[in-house]
């Protein structure tokens, strides 16, 4: 993924391995007929990979936790922000509010001394009308200033052997 941190609320994660979003729409079967209709969306949902390296590690890690228990028990009494926002992501991929943490799982190998592998997976649960328009627009507005903005050179397409040894 790109350079620029997927955002988490207002945690960064800046190695970002993988970023998955998935929606859709409900098909369903009109009573008596052999045609379906899509009925209504299917509820959003993003799940980011990430790895955590650095001195901070732990601090993010804490971040992370703190979020996910706010976003799943203590969103009235904890955060009263969350009650009326929820969680942002925002990424060069989305800008998705009232997100709710629904999993968060850290894993830390021997392979990785010194970092730590997260897995997070997020729901849309919109708490109000114009919340959800206010993440459109900022949805789009995302798209418009990417298909504007200029993107990296193509890639050289000049093929590349290996030269005669030395």
């Amino acid at each position: 993924m790109t350079g620029r941190p997927v955002l988490i609320g207002a945690v960064p994660l800046v190695h970002v391995q993988s970023m998955t979003m998935s929606q859709g729409y409900r098909i369903e079967r009109i009573m008596g007929s052999r045609w379906s209709q899509a009925t209504q969306p299917t509820v959003k949902t993003i799940a980011v990979e990430a790895v955590l390296i650095g001195p901070k590690r732990l601090l993010i890690k804490k971040a992370l936790e703190a979020m996910a228990l706010t976003s799943r028990a203590l969103v009235a009494a904890a955060a009263p922000a969350l009650a009326v926002a929820g969680i942002p992501v925002v990424s060069g991929m989305t800008v998705s509010l009232d997100m709710q943490i629904t999993d968060l799982r850290i894993t830390h190998s021997t392979a990785k001394r010194d970092a730590l592998d997260v897995s997070i997976s997020l729901q849309h649960v919109p708490r109000s009308n114009l919340s959800a328009l206010i993440g459109e627009a900022a949805d789009i507005a995302l798209a418009v200033a990417t298909a504007t903005a200029g993107s990296a050179p193509p890639p050289n397409p000049v093929p590349r052997t290996p030269g005669p040894p030395i």
